[in-house]
């Protein structure tokens, strides 16, 4: 690895970092419309068409490797745009945009955690801390140490189905490396693609069981403005981008930098006139903490493994 080509993923981390910040504020103004299922189901059409475009214009589409591991690149979709996609926004209906944004960037903690169930690797004792330390920045972000009522009510109960929600990503992310036949843009693509009826089914079955709604035609159209960005920049361009850091520096060192998504977030949140409120603002600065504390720890164990 070059450091051109290191510099150039880590950048690409950054920008699929940021952009997902304002994808939490973009989908909390669409949630006033439209439900979790159907955004979803609206967002992952428009981005597999928008996906499709790209990958056909890049030349002949490699179709017989979406065929081959179709099994598999299925259910990390679901994993991937289904699960995290959905319950994440789910979460969000109860929460704010910082609190999203701030639980997204737990999952290089719940990664460690995942690694030690399905790969044996037990955390040192360095790592049992920042679990502890960022475990108690969320509780202080998610309010659930304020009371239940008055203004500033808890919002653990959404924080909980987002935290949820983002082991799908994390799946999603370590799963590429089990296809690396597959190009950044072939992944992110046929994962798009084949995720698409399940989340239909989804939508459908909760409409049924009522849980959802399905959205007017007027809804949608009002939606437009947000739509389109968490379409484009939020998730196609934002998925290749960190797909392509994923692809360079490894699912561990990528994760790490959704530690600066709520960064961005509380910036947005600011600058809108929303100021963060004390336990938001330490609990966000424990968490970024915690992370870096991983990142510097992880960073200094690949030199030595070198």
């Amino acid at each position: 690895m070059t450091n051109v080509s290191r510099w150039a993923a880590m950048l690409a981390l950054l920008f699929a970092t940021a952009a997902w910040g304002g994808l939490f504020h973009a989908g909390k103004l669409v949630l006033n419309n439209v439900d979790p299922f159907w955004f979803t189901v609206v967002r992952y059409t428009g981005a597999s068409l928008l996906l499709c475009g790209i990958l056909m214009l890049q030349g002949k589409v490699r179709w017989e490797l979406l065929r081959e591991h179709w099994r598999r690149l299925a259910s990390l979709g679901l994993m991937g745009y289904g699960m995290f996609g959905i319950l994440v926004f789910i979460g969000l209906s109860y929460s704010v945009p910082s609190h999203g944004a701030v639980i997204m960037a737990t999952m290089p903690i719940t990664t460690l955690l995942m690694r030690w169930v399905f790969e044996r690797q037990r955390p040192q004792l360095w790592a049992w801390c920042v679990v502890a330390l960022a475990i108690f920045g969320v509780s202080l972000v998610s309010g659930v140490w304020r009371s239940s009522t008055g203004a500033g009510h808890s919002t653990a109960f959404g924080d909980l189905i987002a935290f949820v929600g983002t082991v799908g990503w994390i799946m999603y992310t370590r799963g590429q490396a089990s296809v690396s036949k597959l190009s950044v843009i072939e992944y992110t693509t046929f994962t798009a693609i084949l995720a698409l009826p399940g989340l239909f089914a989804f939508a459908v079955v909760a409409t049924l069981l009522g849980y959802a709604n399905r959205p007017d035609p007027a809804d949608l159209i009002a939606a437009i403005p947000p739509i389109l960005y968490i379409v484009v920049v939020g998730t196609v361009l934002a998925a290749l981008a960190f797909n392509k850091g994923v692809r360079t520096l490894g699912a561990v060192h990528g994760i790490v930098f959704i530690n600066l998504v709520p960064v961005s977030a509380l910036l947005i949140s600011a600058a809108k006139g929303s100021v963060p409120n004390g336990s938001e603002m330490i609990g966000t600065l424990l968490i970024i903490v915690a992370l870096s504390i991983q990142a510097r720890k992880m960073g200094l164990g690949a030199k030595a493994a070198k």
